[in-house]
């Protein structure tokens, strides 16, 4: 007969198999959250946030940051600055993680790193969502041409110049075609707007 595994080797595995573990997901293997403290300071864990741990030495995407805050926020869908530098639109690195949450909800604790959240409601939140995995975990991030839309109705927090080169790259290199555009300008509020800038790109 095979050794049953200890609390300690099923902890580790879970965490090998998940990328990055949480306190709670202790619970699928039944083991008390204080074998967190004991692996941490037996350096067989290494802490990345709060309540979310790792194996030391593991080779983690630069989508980690992200990786993390999906496993916190399960409701958040990346959006703008951060949707646009995922999706490779942009030269500006965001210095906040920009989230979409539904409407009403209170914004995430999270230390690190700091974030942006924004509001969405209804089909300006459901749609176009496009789910990515990174480091085991799956990220909801917006598509390409909800990502220039969003960008648009929030020129004035993020500069009509990003949204601009957003649309432009978008188009140049054809990562978004124009009737999808203008279904996501529509549902965001945002044809009249984005009408002459459409209209000047063909």
């Amino acid at each position: 007969m095979m050794p049953q595994p200890t609390q300690t080797q099923r902890v580790l595995e879970l965490a090998r198999q998940r990328g990055m573990l949480r306190s709670r997901d202790l619970q699928a293997v039944g083991a008390p959250r204080v074998m967190l403290t004991r692996l941490m300071a037996s350096g067989q864990l290494e802490k990345v946030g709060r309540g979310l741990y790792r194996l030391p030495q593991t080779l983690m995407s630069a989508d980690e940051s992200l990786a993390a805050i999906a496993l916190k926020v399960p409701k958040a869908v990346f959006c703008l600055l951060t949707a646009l530098q995922f999706h490779g639109l942009t030269t500006q690195a965001p210095r906040q993680v920009w989230l979409a949450m539904p409407r009403g909800s209170h914004a995430p604790r999270i230390d690190y790193p700091p974030i942006r959240m924004v509001q969405y409601s209804g089909q300006s939140y459901s749609q176009g969502i496009e789910v990515f995995e990174r480091d085991q975990v799956l990220l909801r991030v917006y598509s390409v041409a909800k990502t220039v839309v969003d960008c648009f109705k929030h020129r004035s927090a993020i500069g009509l110049d990003v949204a601009l080169e957003a649309l432009r790259e978008a188009r140049a290199g054809q990562r978004a075609s124009a009737d999808e555009l203008w279904r996501f300008a529509k549902i965001c509020r945002v044809a009249n707007v984005m009408r002459p800038y459409l209209e000047a790109i063909g």
